[in-house]
């Protein structure tokens, strides 16, 4: 016989609870102001279909991955680079710290100034969204590591990037791949915002163009689509991360 997990159990449960006031609300407002769930499903399945619902797909998903590609390289890059430096750590972390705390849309006229409407601005948002947590992540768990990893790294006269490679990147894995997941949230979060304002086409666009004449179900759909991407990405990152810390 088959035991199925409490924590599974639990989501199905949540999931559960959650259609159930999702359906009375839309019973209350009614469906001109809250499409119900299995009208919002059957309007996302016909979303799927469409030939033109694609192409702002791909080019959300260009401009995602992009962003993903750059912050992850020169993320992972700074953060360790900081981790292993106490100086520069000491210096840099306050104004890292303090521009994270800053809400990065008072930022995005600026973007708009500099790189114009279209994919640039928009991977350049995404970017100052996502990098930041990389670098903080990945600095504080490089400085942790045991310090005989590098000692070891220094008595085979590695250089920086190969210290950086094979020894502080593998060593700190488990709380790396934490700054990651929340990255890529972030990334999400920015690519959605900067097409809602400042771009021709992608997700963000129809959503904002949707908002802009109260299509309701198509809104519905769109975000019942975005939070399904978003909670199987998140999961399978959140997964892969306890198996790290496991692991580590």
């Amino acid at each position: 016989m088959t035991v199925v997990p409490q924590r599974t159990t639990d989501t199905v449960l949540l999931l559960f609870l959650a259609v159930c006031v999702w359906q009375i609300v839309s019973m209350l407002v009614g469906p001109l102001a809250l499409a119900p769930p299995l009208g919002t499903i059957r309007n996302a399945i016909i979303l799927l279909g469409d030939r033109e619902f694609w192409p702002h797909v791909v080019s959300s998903a260009r401009a995602l991955g992009l962003a993903l590609a750059i912050e992850v390289l020169f993320g992972l890059l700074i953060g360790t680079i900081l981790g292993l430096n106490r100086l520069m750590r000491e210096v840099m972390e306050p104004i890292i710290m303090g521009f994270y705390a800053v809400p990065k849309i008072v930022f995005y006229p600026v973007v708009l100034m500099v790189c114009g409407i279209g994919l640039t601005s928009v991977v350049v948002f995404a970017v100052m969204h996502g990098i930041l947590p990389i670098i903080l992540f990945t600095m504080n768990a490089v400085r942790t590591i045991r310090p005989i990893y590098l000692r070891a790294a220094r008595t085979m006269r590695l250089t920086l990037p190969q210290t950086i490679w094979r020894v502080a990147l593998p060593a700190a894995l488990p709380e790396v791949f934490s700054g990651l997941r929340i990255g890529f949230a972030a990334t999400m979060l920015g690519v959605l915002l900067s097409e809602m304002f400042g771009s021709r086409n992608g997700i963000g666009f129809l959503l904002m163009n949707a908002i802009g004449l109260n299509h309701v179900h198509e809104i519905m759909a769109l975000t019942l689509l975005l939070i399904i991407f978003a909670a199987s990405v998140n999961l399978a990152m959140l997964a892969i991360d306890r198996k790290l810390q496991r692991a580590g």
